[in-house]
């Protein structure tokens, strides 16, 4: 059993992934789409002529990559990436959502538990610590750049 990398037509990986799930194969076994990796497709599958077969029928399917990978080469697309990760304390952001949509402030505290950043509003007249989630804000300036 392996794991083989099918190419795929772009934007069209989610829906290549699913197609191969839905064909109900026995011997393949899981089919992973990326964000990070475009245009292409990792399959979990018995061999490599399995793969070949489920794909005949699938649009947006190109081919299969030559070669088995190893699950220790795939492993990290398995794990999401925390939102918080390239922030740090001091960087200046903006806020993209919830009530002060818009606004921009200051990194005061981070916590990558919980995946939550405590921002320091620029132009609030009493400064007030405001927690928000990571993917509520987008990095305008780093003091790492």
């Amino acid at each position: 059993m392996g794991i083989f990398a099918v190419k795929t037509t772009a934007s069209q990986e989610q829906t290549v992934a699913d197609m191969i799930i839905n064909r109900e194969e026995p011997d393949v076994h899981a089919a992973l789409a990326p964000d990070s990796l475009t245009s292409y497709v990792m399959v979990e599958a018995d061999n490599n002529a399995v793969l070949e077969r489920v794909l005949e029928d699938i649009p947006h399917a190109r081919s299969i990559v030559p070669g088995e990978s190893d699950i220790s080469e795939v492993e990290h697309f398995l794990s999401p990436k925390p939102d918080v990760e390239g922030i740090a304390e001091g960087d200046i952001v903006e806020l993209i959502a919830g009530p002060f949509k818009g606004e921009k402030a200051q990194v005061q505290r981070i916590d990558e538990g919980k995946d939550q950043v405590t921002v320091e509003l620029y132009e609030a007249t009493v400064p007030i610590p405001v927690t928000v989630r990571g993917d509520q804000i987008r990095v305008l300036d780093s003091d790492e750049r």
